[in-house]
Protein backbone atom coordinates (compact mmCIF):
# COMPACT_ATOMS: atom_id res chain seq x y z
CA UNK A 1 0.00 0.00 0.00
CA UNK A 2 1.13 3.75 -1.51
CA UNK A 3 0.88 6.07 1.76
CA UNK A 4 0.01 9.76 -0.66
CA UNK A 5 2.35 11.66 1.66
CA UNK A 6 1.04 14.88 -0.16
CA UNK A 7 -2.90 14.50 1.34
CA UNK A 8 -1.50 13.73 4.53
CA UNK A 9 0.28 16.77 4.44
CA UNK A 10 -2.10 19.10 3.17
CA UNK A 11 -3.70 21.51 5.51
CA UNK A 12 -7.10 21.09 4.85
CA UNK A 13 -7.16 17.08 5.47
CA UNK A 14 -4.77 18.15 8.55
CA UNK A 15 -7.09 20.55 9.82
CA UNK A 16 -10.23 17.82 8.77
CA UNK A 17 -8.16 15.23 10.68
CA UNK A 18 -7.90 17.38 13.96
CA UNK A 19 -11.29 19.34 14.05
CA UNK A 20 -12.77 16.85 16.16
CA UNK A 21 -10.39 16.44 18.32
CA UNK A 22 -10.24 20.08 19.14
CA UNK A 23 -13.88 19.97 19.28
CA UNK A 24 -14.00 17.63 22.11
CA UNK A 25 -11.02 19.60 23.60
CA UNK A 26 -12.98 22.59 23.97
CA UNK A 27 -16.15 20.73 25.06
CA UNK A 28 -14.59 19.01 27.71
CA UNK A 29 -12.64 22.42 29.05
CA UNK A 30 -15.94 24.24 28.76
CA UNK A 31 -17.69 21.10 30.48
CA UNK A 32 -14.73 21.64 33.11
CA UNK A 33 -14.84 24.93 33.97
CA UNK A 34 -18.14 25.91 33.27
CA UNK A 35 -19.31 23.18 35.42
CA UNK A 36 -17.08 24.16 38.05
CA UNK A 37 -18.62 27.26 38.12
CA UNK A 38 -21.86 26.03 38.56
CA UNK A 39 -20.57 23.84 41.18
CA UNK A 40 -19.34 26.79 43.35
CA UNK A 41 -21.86 28.82 42.79
CA UNK A 42 -24.72 26.27 44.04
CA UNK A 43 -22.16 25.18 46.87
CA UNK A 44 -22.52 29.40 47.70
CA UNK A 45 -25.92 29.12 47.86
CA UNK A 46 -26.52 26.34 49.67
CA UNK A 47 -23.65 27.40 52.46
CA UNK A 48 -26.07 30.58 52.89
CA UNK A 49 -28.90 28.90 53.53
CA UNK A 50 -27.35 26.71 55.82
CA UNK A 51 -26.15 29.99 57.17
CA UNK A 52 -29.39 31.05 57.31
CA UNK A 53 -30.69 27.75 59.52
CA UNK A 54 -28.24 28.88 62.13
CA UNK A 55 -26.53 25.42 61.09
CA UNK A 56 -22.81 25.18 63.35
CA UNK A 57 -20.05 27.22 60.74
CA UNK A 58 -17.92 24.50 60.85
CA UNK A 59 -20.10 21.82 59.99
CA UNK A 60 -21.89 24.39 56.88
CA UNK A 61 -18.00 24.61 56.09
CA UNK A 62 -17.28 20.79 56.12
CA UNK A 63 -20.97 20.09 54.13
CA UNK A 64 -20.16 22.45 51.00
CA UNK A 65 -16.74 21.07 51.48
CA UNK A 66 -17.88 17.13 50.74
CA UNK A 67 -20.16 18.50 47.83
CA UNK A 68 -17.77 20.44 46.50
CA UNK A 69 -15.34 17.80 45.96
CA UNK A 70 -18.30 15.22 44.70
CA UNK A 71 -19.23 17.81 42.47
CA UNK A 72 -15.99 18.16 41.17
CA UNK A 73 -15.17 14.21 41.04
CA UNK A 74 -18.40 14.19 38.30
CA UNK A 75 -17.23 16.90 36.35
CA UNK A 76 -13.69 15.37 36.04
CA UNK A 77 -15.07 12.14 34.76
CA UNK A 78 -17.53 14.06 32.97
CA UNK A 79 -14.68 16.20 30.94
CA UNK A 80 -12.52 13.04 30.76
CA UNK A 81 -15.75 11.18 29.15
CA UNK A 82 -15.58 13.93 26.63
CA UNK A 83 -12.10 13.53 25.02
CA UNK A 84 -13.31 9.68 24.62
CA UNK A 85 -11.24 8.49 27.93
CA UNK A 86 -13.49 5.42 29.08
CA UNK A 87 -15.41 6.99 32.26
CA UNK A 88 -15.78 3.73 33.66
CA UNK A 89 -11.71 3.13 33.76
CA UNK A 90 -11.35 6.84 34.92
CA UNK A 91 -13.85 5.88 38.08
CA UNK A 92 -11.72 3.17 38.75
CA UNK A 93 -8.54 4.95 38.31
CA UNK A 94 -9.66 8.00 40.67
CA UNK A 95 -10.82 4.60 43.45
CA UNK A 96 -7.54 3.47 43.59
CA UNK A 97 -5.73 6.69 44.02
CA UNK A 98 -8.16 7.61 46.13
CA UNK A 99 -6.99 3.93 48.00
CA UNK A 100 -3.65 4.75 47.75
CA UNK A 101 -3.86 8.07 48.94
CA UNK A 102 -5.81 6.86 51.82
CA UNK A 103 -3.10 3.67 53.32
CA UNK A 104 -0.53 6.47 53.02
CA UNK A 105 -2.56 9.39 55.12
CA UNK A 106 -3.93 7.13 58.06
CA UNK A 107 -2.85 9.37 60.40
CA UNK A 108 -4.86 12.20 58.40
CA UNK A 109 -7.64 10.51 58.17
CA UNK A 110 -8.07 9.10 61.44
CA UNK A 111 -7.82 13.24 62.78
CA UNK A 112 -10.68 13.73 59.53
CA UNK A 113 -13.26 11.27 60.87
CA UNK A 114 -12.07 12.80 64.77
CA UNK A 115 -13.02 16.28 62.99
CA UNK A 116 -16.13 15.00 61.54
CA UNK A 117 -16.98 13.86 65.39
CA UNK A 118 -15.97 16.78 66.58
CA UNK A 119 -18.33 18.51 64.69
CA UNK A 120 -21.10 16.51 64.71
CA UNK A 121 -21.35 16.24 69.15
CA UNK A 122 -19.76 19.54 69.15
CA UNK A 123 -18.15 19.27 72.62
CA UNK A 124 -17.05 22.99 72.21
CA UNK A 125 -17.08 25.98 69.63
CA UNK A 126 -15.11 28.48 68.95
CA UNK A 127 -14.55 31.09 71.49
CA UNK A 128 -15.31 28.86 74.12
CA UNK A 129 -12.00 28.08 76.86
CA UNK A 130 -11.18 24.29 77.03
CA UNK A 131 -8.66 21.53 78.63
CA UNK A 132 -7.83 19.28 76.13
CA UNK A 133 -5.24 17.09 75.73
CA UNK A 134 -3.24 18.28 78.57
CA UNK A 135 -3.49 21.79 76.92
CA UNK A 136 -5.41 24.84 77.80
CA UNK A 137 -6.90 27.35 75.69
CA UNK A 138 -9.67 29.56 74.01
CA UNK A 139 -10.98 27.35 70.77
CA UNK A 140 -9.97 29.66 67.70
CA UNK A 141 -10.93 27.15 64.56
CA UNK A 142 -12.10 23.58 64.07
CA UNK A 143 -11.48 22.37 61.11
CA UNK A 144 -11.65 18.67 59.92
CA UNK A 145 -7.89 18.04 60.39
CA UNK A 146 -6.64 19.65 62.95
CA UNK A 147 -8.23 22.35 66.14
CA UNK A 148 -5.98 25.89 67.30
CA UNK A 149 -5.95 26.80 70.49
CA UNK A 150 -4.93 30.07 71.94
CA UNK A 151 -3.24 29.90 75.63
CA UNK A 152 -3.40 32.44 78.48
CA UNK A 153 0.16 33.70 76.84
CA UNK A 154 -1.37 34.24 73.18
CA UNK A 155 0.47 30.93 72.05
CA UNK A 156 -1.21 29.21 69.23
CA UNK A 157 -1.60 25.37 69.60
CA UNK A 158 -2.35 23.40 66.69
CA UNK A 159 -3.48 19.47 67.86
CA UNK A 160 -4.79 17.00 65.52
CA UNK A 161 -8.11 16.04 66.12
CA UNK A 162 -7.39 12.71 66.35
CA UNK A 163 -5.71 13.71 69.60
CA UNK A 164 -8.31 15.96 70.76
CA UNK A 165 -11.14 13.36 70.08
CA UNK A 166 -8.92 10.56 71.47
CA UNK A 167 -8.64 12.36 74.87
CA UNK A 168 -10.77 14.07 77.80
CA UNK A 169 -12.32 17.32 77.44
CA UNK A 170 -13.02 20.00 79.64
CA UNK A 171 -15.22 23.00 78.61
CA UNK A 172 -15.17 25.78 80.83
CA UNK A 173 -17.69 27.76 79.06
CA UNK A 174 -20.24 25.58 78.27
CA UNK A 175 -22.75 26.02 81.70
CA UNK A 176 -23.74 29.42 82.33
CA UNK A 177 -22.09 29.59 85.56
CA UNK A 178 -18.91 28.22 87.70
CA UNK A 179 -18.52 27.36 90.98
CA UNK A 180 -15.04 28.28 92.78
CA UNK A 181 -13.40 25.63 95.05
CA UNK A 182 -10.92 27.72 96.97
CA UNK A 183 -9.26 26.30 100.25
CA UNK A 184 -7.90 29.15 103.04
CA UNK A 185 -6.12 27.62 105.96
CA UNK A 186 -5.96 30.01 109.34
CA UNK A 187 -3.44 28.89 111.99
CA UNK A 188 -4.98 27.02 114.92
CA UNK A 189 -4.12 29.82 116.98
CA UNK A 190 -6.55 32.15 115.15
CA UNK A 191 -10.41 33.02 115.72
CA UNK A 192 -12.37 30.09 113.68
CA UNK A 193 -15.66 32.19 114.05
CA UNK A 194 -13.77 35.16 113.14
CA UNK A 195 -12.05 33.92 110.31
CA UNK A 196 -15.50 31.96 109.04
CA UNK A 197 -17.58 35.19 109.75
CA UNK A 198 -15.30 37.51 107.26
CA UNK A 199 -14.99 35.07 104.64
CA UNK A 200 -19.03 34.56 104.75
CA UNK A 201 -18.81 38.66 104.94
CA UNK A 202 -16.94 38.88 101.83
CA UNK A 203 -19.09 36.36 99.67
CA UNK A 204 -22.36 38.56 100.82
CA UNK A 205 -20.78 41.72 99.70
CA UNK A 206 -19.85 40.74 95.95
CA UNK A 207 -22.99 41.30 93.44
CA UNK A 208 -21.32 38.75 91.10
CA UNK A 209 -21.75 36.23 93.84
CA UNK A 210 -24.51 34.33 93.27
CA UNK A 211 -27.41 33.64 95.40
CA UNK A 212 -28.37 30.65 93.61
CA UNK A 213 -26.43 28.20 93.94
CA UNK A 214 -26.36 29.52 97.59
CA UNK A 215 -22.28 30.41 98.89
CA UNK A 216 -21.39 28.28 101.28
CA UNK A 217 -18.40 28.57 103.66
CA UNK A 218 -17.48 25.16 105.57
CA UNK A 219 -14.77 24.01 107.92
CA UNK A 220 -13.12 20.62 105.97
CA UNK A 221 -9.90 19.39 107.95
CA UNK A 222 -7.85 19.67 110.79
CA UNK A 223 -4.58 19.04 108.84
CA UNK A 224 -1.07 19.57 110.26
CA UNK A 225 -0.38 23.16 110.76
CA UNK A 226 -3.60 24.90 109.75
CA UNK A 227 -7.14 24.94 110.05
CA UNK A 228 -8.67 24.27 106.64
CA UNK A 229 -12.18 26.02 105.25
CA UNK A 230 -13.57 25.89 101.71
CA UNK A 231 -15.01 28.68 100.20
CA UNK A 232 -17.81 27.87 97.51
CA UNK A 233 -19.08 30.68 95.59
CA UNK A 234 -20.79 30.36 92.50
CA UNK A 235 -21.01 33.08 89.96
CA UNK A 236 -21.20 33.74 86.06
CA UNK A 237 -18.42 32.12 83.66
CA UNK A 238 -17.59 35.55 82.14
CA UNK A 239 -16.76 36.89 85.79
CA UNK A 240 -15.11 33.65 87.14
CA UNK A 241 -11.54 34.81 87.01
CA UNK A 242 -12.11 38.17 87.83
CA UNK A 243 -14.24 37.03 90.98
CA UNK A 244 -11.72 34.26 92.05
CA UNK A 245 -8.36 36.73 91.80
CA UNK A 246 -9.92 39.99 93.72
CA UNK A 247 -11.64 37.83 96.43
CA UNK A 248 -8.54 36.08 97.41
CA UNK A 249 -6.80 39.88 97.72
CA UNK A 250 -9.92 40.58 99.48
CA UNK A 251 -9.27 37.21 102.05
CA UNK A 252 -5.61 38.09 102.43
CA UNK A 253 -6.48 41.98 103.38
CA UNK A 254 -9.09 40.87 105.68
CA UNK A 255 -7.67 38.09 107.88
CA UNK A 256 -4.32 40.39 108.20
CA UNK A 257 -6.02 43.61 109.51
CA UNK A 258 -8.14 41.08 111.99
CA UNK A 259 -4.95 39.48 112.60
CA UNK A 260 -5.94 35.71 111.26
CA UNK A 261 -2.88 34.11 110.74
CA UNK A 262 -2.84 32.50 107.52
CA UNK A 263 0.26 29.50 107.87
CA UNK A 264 3.20 29.02 105.34
CA UNK A 265 5.37 26.24 105.14
CA UNK A 266 8.45 26.93 107.70
CA UNK A 267 10.80 24.80 109.29
CA UNK A 268 11.76 25.06 112.90
CA UNK A 269 15.30 23.97 114.00
CA UNK A 270 16.08 23.33 118.00
CA UNK A 271 19.79 23.01 118.84
CA UNK A 272 20.13 20.95 121.93
CA UNK A 273 23.40 21.28 124.55
CA UNK A 274 24.30 17.34 124.55
CA UNK A 275 26.04 16.39 128.08
CA UNK A 276 28.91 14.38 126.03
CA UNK A 277 30.11 17.83 124.71
CA UNK A 278 29.34 19.70 128.27
CA UNK A 279 31.46 17.27 130.19
CA UNK A 280 34.69 17.51 126.92
CA UNK A 281 34.55 21.73 127.84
Amino acid sequence: MKLDFDKLTDPTVMLEAALPLLINLASALAIFFIGKWIASFVIGLVKKAMAKGKMDETLASFLGNVFYGLALAVIVISALGQLGVDTTSAAALLGGAALAIGLSLQGQLSSLAAGVMLIIFRPFKKGEFVEVGGKMGTVDEINIISTRLINLENHVITMPNSSVFGSAITNFNSQPWRRLNLVVGIGYGSDLRKAKQILERLLAEDERVLKDPAPAVWVTDLADSSVNLAVRPCMATPDYWATRCELIEKIKLEFDANDIEIPFPQTDIHVRDLPEKRKAD
